[in-house]
This record gives C-alpha cells, structure tokens and sequence, in this order.
C-alpha cells in the first residue's frame, strides 16, 4: 500500500520534533525570566518554550479522522450508533466498521461521550450498550486495547467481558485484539473465523492510520507532562511559599490553555479509544487555584501593533484600547456562550468572579478567549489567537472576503447564509486579538452539545431532531464552499468554521417553523 502525501508530510514533520531533556527546558525557562527582569535584548520569549509542544500536537491532530457530519472516516464502510438514556438523552455515539465475512462483525474503532457528560463513567454505559447492540444483532464484537498498560482506562473492556484474543492469533506491537463473543455463537468453534476477521481489520487499520494516532496521542501526553514537571521544578520555590507572580500564572495558564485545547482537538482522531488518557496529568492544588493570567507581563512585551483590519475602525478605537489593547480587552466580560453560563449556574458562580486555572480544567474550555464590547451602537466579540495563527486568519479573510459577494442572497434550503470576516487584527502581550462582529449565533458543534446534553433542550431535540436539521445545513454549507472555492482557483476551506443561529438570552436554537416552507435555521454565518 503505497504512503499518501499528507502522511509523508506527517511523518516529516514529527521528525524534525526536537525532544528538549529537563535540564534544557529549566534553562529555557531561566533564560525567559532573566530576560522579563533586566530586559534583555533577545531573549527567548514564551512562546519558545510552547513551540515544538505545538509543533507536536499539530502533528498529532493531523492524522485520520472521524467526521462528525458524517459519522465516516477517510474510507466508506464506517458506521455510528447513537447512544441514549431511557428519557431520550444522548449520551455519546460508537463509530464502528462493519464486516460480514466470514460472519457478522463489528469493529469497534471509536468510543465518544458527549461533552456535558463526560468524566463521568458514561464510557463503561456505552460500551455496555455495544455489548447489548452486539447480542442482538447476533454478530461479533471487535476491538483493539491500544490503551497503555499505565492509562487509567486500560482494563475498562475486561471488566466488561471482552477477551483477548489469543497469543499468536491477534497480538501486535502496542496493542491487544479482544473480541465479545455474543450468546448466538455458544458453543461453536469460531476460531478461524476471529482470525480472519482480526487479519482483515489488520489491513483495514494500516490504511486508516489509527496506530499512527494511538501512539502520537500518547508521545504528545508524555511531552506536556516533561513541561509540567519543568514549570514545577523551576517555580517550585514560589509554589512551597505559596506565592505567584504574573510571569508565573501567564506560564501556567498557558500550559493548561494549550492542554485544553489538545483535549478538544483529539476528540476526532479516528481509533483514538482512550478518552480518559489526559486524566494521567494531574496538576498540584497550588498551581489550580492560580487567577488565570492571559497576557505576558509587561516586561516581556513588545509594542502594540495593528496587523489588519479595517485602519479607521483601529484609530477610532479609545484610546486606551490603542495604547494598552491587551490589557484593555482581557478586562472586557467573557462572552456568555450558552457552555460557559450553565457551568456558571451549576457552580453559583458570577461571570464577574475571578476564573482560575483549576476553573479552566472543570469548564473544559478557556472561556476568557472570547470578549464582548460594544462600540457606538453595535456589538462585537474579541477573540484571543495565538500569534503563530496570524499568518492563517490573514488568509481566513481574503478567503471570506471573496466569498461575500457571493454569500448575498444564497440560502442553504430555506437557512440564509453570510459570512463574518475579522474586522482588526491586533497583537498585543504576547497574543493576537481579532474583532468580529457579534452574530445571534453559535459554533455548531456547541450548539449539537447543547441539544444533546442540556436538559432544558432534550424535549425539544427529541420532538424536532434540531440536531440532525443542523448538521445537515453545516453539510450542505460545506458542499457551497467547495464548490464556490473550485471557481476562485480552489483555495482550501479547512480553516473556516460554521456559526448557527441561536438565541443567546434564552439558549434556544433559531430555527423557523414554517408550515409550508418546513422547519429551517434562521441563518448559517461563516467564519
């Protein structure tokens, strides 16, 4: 089978990947805060210390996926059974392989949980669904144990009665077939038939790549814990004395926001079974309860800088937003995204309570990225970016820029379609800072988690599957940008997201319920 480019690329660039030994990331780490103290020219900034962990996690996250559009990886054949309570509430979905010869099976390839309920034991729930799926369907149940033997989760299917299958028949390097054999198959000698079955998924794995995932996922986890213990070593002076400083809790609350987004990232790599993995990085109570800091000290700052944008709406920016920008907008109100306002409700938390870093690893997601603020009479979000995205989201805007004469009028169905390019960008303490205008809308995967775990939503989902409504406008809005891209030269859209229309006050989806037209969203906004 031959290599496809995109792996090649992969493969290129996880070698070049440079694991740094302990004693090089304190020195690194010195370096920064000798140069934050006496201002030395040149000195490495905190970026350096996060760029290869980067570097990695990008090369992780590339590999095959499952869509969850779709419900398919990169090959057909790929199934997803949805997972539901007795009231009717989705608890996560199986994406599985189905094979027929030389019997019945199914492959199972990926377990996910959906994001309100995760954490919480639903995986062993959901697998026991599978088994009762398996014993109906009277077919065989496959997997592979590709968990670690240190993973918290590595004996979760033999406690389930799955078995493994026999030494010399469906053992490999790094990992253990195991099968569930339903109650159809007694009795029978199936041996050769298990054998089979597990050679042929052999293949079926290679071309997917799903070891590939399994073992950067876990040289990635083995690189956040080497900084986590470099960043402990290095402060453990001040973490015994119970004391922080703002280069302290900005390296810190780096750490975990980079932590956080890999979590969120991995959700969709294909094969990725160990859900509960990044559970082995357990951060002190001391460096938890540290005030999230989103900024670089001042002292490793340099000038604040217009990158693009609209030049008017910068200069008529106040002043102080122009003079101290991150500063300014870090003290802006979090956007209330529907996630960040349930977690605040189950809490009893205000959104005018300081957040700390432990706050971020509870709610799942940094909900200091997003900042509201009106200017004159409209309303607008602020969204903090990594510097190194700059180079992308310039590329996002000329793409959306072309894209909006073209957006006028279109409805996908009956569902209205615009898009909303950055109006500023900014950089700033070391971040980028990019204005939106502030859309009655959500990311659609927020709003498919609202609609399958909120309680408040469930009724509504089950009687109008408003999920299904909108990954089918996402998909059809997909297939517009496609095509819409070949005729401007093909330029790839992999980087634009989807926003839904939602009502925000009273976390409803905006759909319009028409007796002739059907029931469709009010608007799809690409960003």
């Amino acid at each position: 089978m031959t290599e496809t480019s995109a792996e090649r690329a992969r493969k290129e660039k996880i070698s070049t990947i440079k694991r740094l030994s302990l004693g090089d990331r304190l020195a690194l780490i010195g370096l920064i805060t000798e140069g934050a103290r006496h201002g030395v020219a040149d000195s490495p900034l905190v970026a350096d210390l996060f760029n290869e962990l980067w570097n990695l996690v990008d090369a992780t996250v590339s590999g095959a996926k499952v869509d969850r559009l779709t419900g398919k990886g990169p090959h057909n054949g790929f199934r997803v059974l949805e997972v539901n309570s007795e009231s009717g509430e989705n608890l996560g979905r199986l994406n599985m392989l189905y094979l027929n010869k030389p019997m019945p099976c199914y492959y199972l390839v990926y377990v996910e949980v959906v994001a309100p309920l995760r954490n919480r034991g639903l995986g062993n729930m959901i697998l026991k669904a599978f088994r009762d799926f398996l014993v109906e369907k009277s077919a065989i149940g496959i997997l592979d144990n590709i968990i670690p033997p240190d993973d918290p989760t590595y004996d979760i299917y033999l406690k389930l009665d799955w078995k493994p299958v026999e030494t010399g028949t469906g053992a490999h390097s790094g990992g253990q077939y195991m099968v569930h054999v339903p109650p159809a198959f007694a009795g029978k000698d199936i041996k050769d038939a298990i054998n089979k079955l597990v050679h042929h998924i052999r293949r079926k794995r290679a071309a997917i790549d799903m070891r590939d995932n399994e073992l950067m996922v876990q040289r990635t986890i083995e690189e956040f814990k080497d900084l986590y213990a470099a960043l402990v070593t290095y402060f453990d002076g001040q973490i015994r004395r119970g004391e922080s400083d703002s280069l302290m809790r900005f390296m810190f609350t780096r750490y975990v926001t980079k932590l956080l987004g890999f979590r969120r990232r991995i959700g969709q790599l294909l094969g990725y079974t160990g859900g509960e993995s990044l559970g082995q990085i357990v951060l002190h109570p001391e460096i938890r309860d540290l005030p999230v800091q989103s900024y670089a000290p001042k002292e490793l700052a340099d000038q604040p800088a217009f990158v693009g944008g609209d030049k008017e709406l910068w200069l008529h920016l106040p002043e102080p937003f122009k003079k101290h920008p991150a500063r300014m907008i870090e003290f802006l109100p979090n956007y209330r995204r529907p996630a960040l306002v349930s977690w605040l409700n189950e809490h009893n938390r205000s959104s005018s309570d300081t957040l700390t870093i432990g706050d971020l690893l509870d709610i799942g997601f940094d909900p200091t990225r997003l900042k509201e603020i009106s200017l004159g009479e409209e309303d607008y979000i602020f969204e903090r970016l990594q510097p190194r995205l700059i180079d992308q989201q310039l590329r996002n805007n000329e793409i959306l820029h072309r894209l909006e004469p073209r957006a006028l009028g279109v409805r996908i169905g009956n569902t209205r379609l615009a898009t909303n390019p950055a109006l500023l960008i900014i950089r700033d303490r070391g971040n980028a800072y990019v204005l939106r205008r502030k859309v009655p809308g959500i990311h659609w995967e927020e709003a498919l988690d609202q609609l399958q775990g909120a309680p408040s939503l469930q009724p509504l989902n089950a009687s109008m599957r408003v999920d299904k409504l909108i990954m089918t406008a996402v998909r059809k809005t997909n297939n517009w940008l496609k095509a819409a891209l070949a005729e401007e030269g093909g330029i790839g859209s992999e980087n634009l997201t989807q926003f839904v229309s939602w009502d925000l006050e009273r976390n409803q989806p905006g759909v319009v319920v028409d007796f002739a037209a059907g029931t469709y969203l009010e608007a799809i906004w690409i960003a």
